[in-house]
């Protein structure tokens, strides 16, 4: 018997250290959010706006359908993408108001929402999209990170209707929530979690859903 069980002990114990072993490549790889994000298909480089503030952001898709971003965040004046978003409304962080959106997402699958990991724009902005746009006058630039704190400040996510400037005859609407971190975020971000460990960087999660007719 006590051999058998011995035995038994050394195999399960050699499988444990085989598994351990495994995510380490990848977290010497990744040191923070922003490095995991470039892992990420980039979706959005640009500003968002809130009252005075511009916020330089990239965003990485983490789930959903391209299409969706590439639709509701048009640009109808030049037929690309636009440049910079304006926070116009604010969401309180309720249950009833996050199973709403959670129901929007529900319906919207599998091609009428995108997930998004917001991340502070690197110094520079040059990403897959370009130059960052220039800034209007009368704004100021500021961190990412500033509007996260004034988020989690309100106990809230930013809410922009889309397309901006209202629909166009056959157009598609939809919406988009900036949700600081909170627990309705994290569950989008369980992979970046595991390969990182802790979450320490400022970062927004962005859902943008398609209305359905």
């Amino acid at each position: 018997m006590l051999p058998r069980d011995s035995e038994r002990n050394h195999r399960t114990g050699e499988s444990e250290s085989k598994t351990h072993e495994e995510p380490k490549s990848e977290t010497k790889k990744l040191k923070n959010l922003s490095e995991y994000a470039q892992t990420l298909q980039l979706a959005w480089n640009g500003l968002l706006v809130l009252k005075n503030s511009c916020f330089p952001t990239s965003m990485h898709i983490l789930e959903g359908d391209l299409g969706v971003i590439n639709g509701l965040l048009k640009d109808h004046s030049s037929g690309g993408k636009l440049t910079q978003l304006k926070i116009a409304q604010r969401l309180r962080l309720d249950q009833p108001k996050l199973d709403e959106v959670t129901r929007r997402i529900k319906q919207g699958s599998p091609n009428g929402y995108a997930v998004l990991l917001a991340t502070q724009s690197a110094p520079g902005g040059a990403g897959a999209e370009g130059t960052l746009p220039v800034v209007e006058p009368g704004l100021q630039r500021r961190l990412l990170r500033n509007l996260v704190s004034y988020l989690k400040q309100k106990q809230a996510a930013g809410v922009i209707s889309l397309p901006v400037g209202g629909a166009k005859g056959r157009d598609s609407t939809g919406m988009l929530y900036a949700f600081p971190p909170c627990e309705f975020s994290q569950q989008y971000l369980q992979s970046a979690l595991r390969t990182l460990g802790k979450l320490e960087e400022e970062h927004m999660v962005i859902v943008i859903v398609k209305d359905t007719a």
